[in-house]
């Protein structure tokens, strides 16, 4: 079982209780537990999946593309020990190859800033909400404020997943295109 993040439990635990304290209606504490919450604690989630994956990847191909070059330069003259120098520098060239190519395929530091992005932002609307600050300020009470953070919030979700959309599909032209390049070199 996956351990749990501790500070997205912490935020879970204190933005839930400040939803219980809001004077509003059972619904909208529904909404804002079921919408909003939920959904700033799995963007929080995907952002550190997707920023462990690349500092994983990235540090791999950093690390791997500095000791390459030091063990193609070794000259070793044991020839059982210049075997094991060859076979480990083309099992570290191939993780390396490995890493990048994973990275570049997945684009994990993107997702990983498109995540943040977008779980800052939802925080950033519901602190203001909770505080009447900010597009809030005007409203005498939550109840008032609600429906003005009920559009930001489904704003701000639509944004994402414009975003994360227009993403996947340029990449995937741009992937069929270099494809179709190759293969009009070959003809």
């Amino acid at each position: 079982m996956a351990k749990k993040d501790a500070y997205q439990e912490f935020l879970k635990e204190k933005f839930t209780s400040l939803i219980d304290s809001l004077n509003i209606s059972e619904l909208q504490k529904i909404f804002l537990a079921s919408r909003w919450l939920d959904q700033m604690l799995w963007m929080e989630g995907q952002a550190g999946k997707a920023r462990n994956m690349y500092y994983k990847l990235r540090l791999l191909t950093i690390i791997g593309g500095v000791i390459l070059p030091a063990l193609v330069s070794l000259n070793i003259n044991s020839s059982k020990m210049r075997e094991i120098v060859v076979i480990g520098t083309f099992g570290l060239s191939q993780v390396v190859a490995i890493s990048a190519a994973i990275e570049e395929f997945f684009h994990y530091g993107e997702r990983w800033r498109h995540y943040r992005r977008t779980a800052e932002s939802l925080k950033t609307q519901g602190w203001q909400f909770f505080e009447l600050t900010g597009p809030y300020a005007g409203y005498q009470d939550h109840e008032q404020a609600f429906n003005v953070f009920a559009n930001q919030v489904e704003d701000i979700i639509q944004r994402d997943v414009e975003v994360y959309a227009t993403q996947v599909v340029q990449e995937k032209k741009q992937q069929e295109n270099n494809n179709d390049n190759k293969h009009e070199k070959v003809a």
